[in-house]
């Protein structure tokens, strides 16, 4: 019990942290009319999960339904821990939301979505789908390969909050890059526009799963390998 509670604890200040962050820079960005929105946007994403997901990685680290899923599929999590996960998950992103919603100007709170995600005009619902499941495929490549991966370089979450950075600065403008249904459902709820809520689950949920299943299968050693395939020693 007090395993699954400090699990839970650690998803929800996690994901707390990273949509107050997230969503209060895009507000923040709004008010100001700052020329400089999507880059301020993307580190203030990138650099507050770098800090949580390393501060927090001895006992979780996730704060995204999708990652939890794709470690699910992968067999690194138990199904009933994974649920305790997004719970936790969720509810930490309704919290930072409604919070913001209660802070922030209503007109910037109105004008932002509550700091939420939408898709642009200037692509199709298949085009922001394929977007977002590439960019999530990337985000939860970089999760096993870094934190997952017995053989990874010990860089905290980083590289995570990097990845997050350059998507955003990717495909941000045409569909917010959420990358994560927690974030998503987050504002939406608090704003009450669920508008693209199913590509921001469905999209990041497949990409993740591929990504885990891939990294898991391929790249992770369970054996030792002949010496004709490994690495090169002097």
């Amino acid at each position: 019990m007090r395993d699954s509670l400090r699990h839970f604890v650690s998803e929800f200040i996690g994901t707390f942290a990273f949509v107050f962050v997230g969503s209060a820079a895009i507000m923040a960005a709004a008010q100001a009319n700052s020329p400089y929105a999507l880059l301020q946007v993307a580190l203030a994403h990138g650099l507050v999960l770098s800090i949580f997901v390393t501060a927090l990685m001895r006992i979780s680290g996730h704060f995204n339904p999708a990652i939890t899923l794709g470690f699910v599929v992968a067999r690194r999590i138990d199904p009933m821990m994974a649920g305790v996960y997004i719970v936790a998950q969720l509810l930490g992103a309704a919290a930072a939301a409604y919070i913001l919603k209660g802070t922030f100007p209503d007109a910037i709170v109105l004008a932002t979505r509550d700091g939420g995600q939408a898709i642009s005009l200037d692509v199709t619902a298949t085009q922001a789908w394929v977007l977002e499941a590439i960019a999530t495929f990337f985000l939860t490549f970089a999760v096993f390969a870094t934190a997952v991966d017995p053989k990874a370089p010990r860089v905290g979450g980083f590289a995570i909050g990097l990845v997050v950075t350059v998507d955003i600065l990717a495909i941000g403008p045409l569909t917010g890059a959420s990358m994560n249904p927690a974030r998503s459902f987050g504002p939406a709820l608090a704003s009450g526009i669920f508008e693209g809520q199913f590509i921001y689950w469905t999209a990041p949920i497949i990409g993740s799963i591929i990504a885990a299943l891939l990294y898991d299968t391929l790249f992770i050693r369970r054996e030792r390998e002949p010496i004709e395939h490994g690495a090169i020693e002097t």
